[in-house]
């Protein structure tokens, strides 16, 4: 896969220059492959959403470069328009970003700012809301009368009928129930598959991480620690557990059971591999 997204020693500074000064990222050096699924981790205040935005363009580094491709994100004001397109950002609660008398309106502002005819943008509402999981029969409603997982969905499909080359997702469950959060997570995952472009998915759910991530970055007082595999990282537990991270749950107790000499996988990171193992085992035994 060629490289898609790429920072060359990044750096960005609040206040810089008060007392109040604080580096929120430092010297970030990554390189993000196109059709790749990074889940970004971090405690808060890591500089997570800081480095988010910064790929987006909307925050301008303090130093330090963002390519797309090959050309410089920051080159000129057109080229920073553009880049706004093919790099959509959901942010945390984007609900509170809806203000449209519909929802329909909602999803069409920004493929209606792309300067697109009325006839592709009705095609971009109706496949985004697909994705996003909202039925036809809300689209002419007010967001403002949608649950919270709808407002939530809504919000998404407005970022992804400008059909981004790379899909931002800062903390898109936060605040839903276990039922709403794996729906939400699902539709995310189906709509990677189908469109093949970059995702990266910010959380505090390392198990949301270990589910749809090809990598994972992990950032620590404004530093990338590691951008490694899924397996990689969490084979790390004591280094994230002094970072205030922590593994999988599932991963936690099948390294208990191994402990305790049970012949698991290393690395075993969702429940699904849990199952398929334990049942295998117990089938070898004889016990079931």
């Amino acid at each position: 896969m060629s490289t898609l997204l790429k920072t060359e020693n990044l750096c960005f500074t609040y206040a810089k220059g008060t007392p109040f000064e604080k580096q929120a990222v430092k010297n970030v050096n990554i390189e993000i492959k196109k059709g790749e699924v990074i889940g970004v981790i971090g405690h808060t205040g890591s500089g997570k959403s800081t480095l988010m935005q910064m790929l987006n363009g909307l925050i301008k580094p303090t130093s330090g470069t963002v390519y797309l491709g090959d050309t410089d994100i920051f080159e000129n004001k057109k080229t920073l328009r553009d880049v706004r397109f093919r790099v959509g950002l959901v942010f945390q609660y984007p609900e509170n970003q809806l203000f449209e008398e519909t929802v329909r309106k909602d999803i069409s502002f920004g493929p209606r700012n792309m300067g697109l005819p009325e006839e592709a943008i009705a095609k971009r509402v109706k496949s985004a809301a697909k994705f996003a999981g909202l039925k036809d029969e809300l689209l002419d409603r007010s967001p403002f009368d949608l649950s919270g997982g709808e407002k939530r969905r809504a919000a998404i499909a407005g970022v992804i009928a400008m059909d981004p080359e790379i899909l931002i997702l800062d903390e898109p469950t936060a605040g839903l129930d276990p039922m709403g959060r794996d729906t939400l997570l699902a539709q995310i995952d189906a709509y990677h598959k189908a469109r093949a472009n970059t995702v990266l998915l910010v959380s505090h759910s390392m198990e949301d991480i270990a589910r749809i991530a090809d990598r994972v970055l992990v950032m620590y007082k404004g530093d990338c620690v590691m951008l490694q595999s899924p397996k990689e990282v969490f084979a790390r537990a004591e280094e994230l557990e002094q970072m205030g991270l922590r593994v999988p749950q599932i991963t936690r107790i099948t390294t208990l059971l191994r402990e305790k000499g049970i012949p698991l996988s290393e690395g075993i990171l969702t429940v699904d591999e849990a199952f398929a193992e334990i049942t295998a085992l117990l089938k070898k035994e004889g016990r079931i």
